[in-house]
Parts: structure tokens; sequence; C-alpha cells
């Protein structure tokens, strides 16, 4: 095994270190570990990268999650029904890739991103205060049919889950950023379980580096929910704004950078 171990494998910690710290914050994980798989094992395909980042990201989810069940009351049918809608979309998502044009998606989530950050400026109060509302059939409809996209999403695309998913849960469910970004972190994992379903049996996970990086991110994981839980609704608010402000610069550039 150690042979099979890459020089590069400690810059990889220290990467899946800060993915799993800022993922467990507030999502967006995937912009710190993805990129960095992708330069630092330039050799391998993107489907074994795709992989193991997935397989990383699954631990540090998952230990999140758990960390935040334990400390924040959030209303568990919808974030439930929209987790398994969430995970039988995934692998529509993942089969319309070779049916759809990726570069096609970027500007209606480039415009969705920019929509949902004037909305949570203009709106001070926007998660800031904890109003949850009833949860009766309309409140699980629209929990199957936010997972069922954005998991649709998540195995097609990807970037900006869970901030599509904090949001979400704010506005159609009056959580505050706290209690949303914990909520997101459940419907994560199970997208993230459904894209293992097919890349662990293709044999498209390196797992010589995969385990020491899943360890890696949730010792990053385990940081961020503590800091999350610390800093409360008032910090997850600024770090959302500033994910998403970097989420919309990076798609502004692959979608108008000059070929």
């Amino acid at each position: 095994m150690l042979e099979l171990l890459p020089p590069e494998l400690p810059w990889l910690l220290v990467i899946a270190f800060i993915a799993g710290l800022v993922d467990a914050a507030v999502g967006g994980g995937g912009l710190i570990q993805l990129p960095g798989l992708f330069t630092t094992l330039p050799q391998q395909s993107p489907a074994a990268l795709l992989g193991t980042n997935k397989f990383s990201s699954m631990f540090g989810t998952g230990a999140s999650a758990w960390r935040y069940a334990r400390s924040v009351r959030f209303p568990w049918r919808p974030v439930l029904l929209a987790a398994a809608a969430a995970f039988a979309c995934s692998f529509l998502g993942a089969t319309a890739v070779s049916l759809l044009s990726k570069d096609a998606v970027r500007p209606l989530v480039l415009t969705l991103l920019i929509v949902m950050l004037g909305y949570t400026l203009a709106k001070k109060d926007f998660g800031a205060l904890h109003r949850p509302r009833e949860v009766g059939r309309r409140e699980l409809t629209i929990a199957v049919v936010m997972g069922g996209v954005i998991g649709f999403y998540d195995g097609f695309f990807g970037p900006g889950t869970g901030s599509f998913l904090i949001f979400l849960f704010v506005r159609f469910f009056g959580l505050d950023f706290l209690r949303a970004s914990a909520a997101s972190k459940v419907v994560n994992l199970a997208t993230n379980v459904a894209a293992l379903s097919f890349f662990i049996p293709s044999g498209n996970v390196l797992m010589a580096v995969a385990v020491p990086m899943a360890v890696a991110n949730v010792l990053g994981a385990v940081a961020g929910t503590r800091l999350a839980l610390r800093g409360g609704t008032p910090l997850i608010r600024k770090l959302f704004v500033a994910l998403v402000v970097v989420l919309i610069a990076r798609m502004a550039w692959d979608t108008f950078r000059p070929v």
C-alpha cells in the first residue's frame, strides 16, 4: 500500500482538511478539493478524481451532519424527504451527463446565483431568525421537488449545490442559516452516497488517496461544525454570501472566458 501513496499526499491532506472545514460551515468544499485533486494528480482520469472527491466528501459531510443533528433542531420530515428525492434523482443527473451539454447549463446557474445573492442582500433579516413553518402537505411537496431538482443538478453538474440547499431551506421552511446549513448536510450526504454507488463499483475511486483524505476531511468537518455552532447564524450568513460571490466569479469565468 505504501508504494501506492503519491508524494503529493501531504498537500492533498491539507486540501481535504480545509475543504471539510469550509463545507461543514456553509458548503462549497468541492470548490477547494476537486480543483486540488485535478491540479495535484493530472495523470489520473477525471472519473477517478471525481470518485475520490466524492468518497472523501461523504465522510466529512456525514461527520458534520451528525454533529449538527446533535446540537440543533430542524424539521426532519421534509429534510429526509428531500434527501430521498435527491438520492433518487442524482442517478438521473449522472445519466444526463452524456445527453446534455454542461456549457448550456452554466448561464442558467450563473443567473440563479446572482438572483440568490441579490435576494439575500436585499432582505437584511433573511435567514437571521429561526421561524420554522408548520410542515403540512404543501411543505412536504416542496421538499420532494426541491430534493429532486437539487439531486439531479448535483449528479449532472454540482457547483453550488450546498448554497442552493441552504437558500431554499431558509426561503421555504423559515429556517435560519445555521439550521439550514445543518439540514443541507443531510441532503448532501444522500447525493454523495448515490454518486458513490456508481463510482465505487466501477473502480473510479483511488482508495490509497481517498481513505487518508477522508480522515482529513472529517477532521476539517469537525472543526468547521464547531466554528459554525460558535459563530451561529451571523457567521454563516457572511460565509454564505462570500461563497456565493466566489461561485458567481468562477461561473462567470467558465461561461465567458475566451476559448
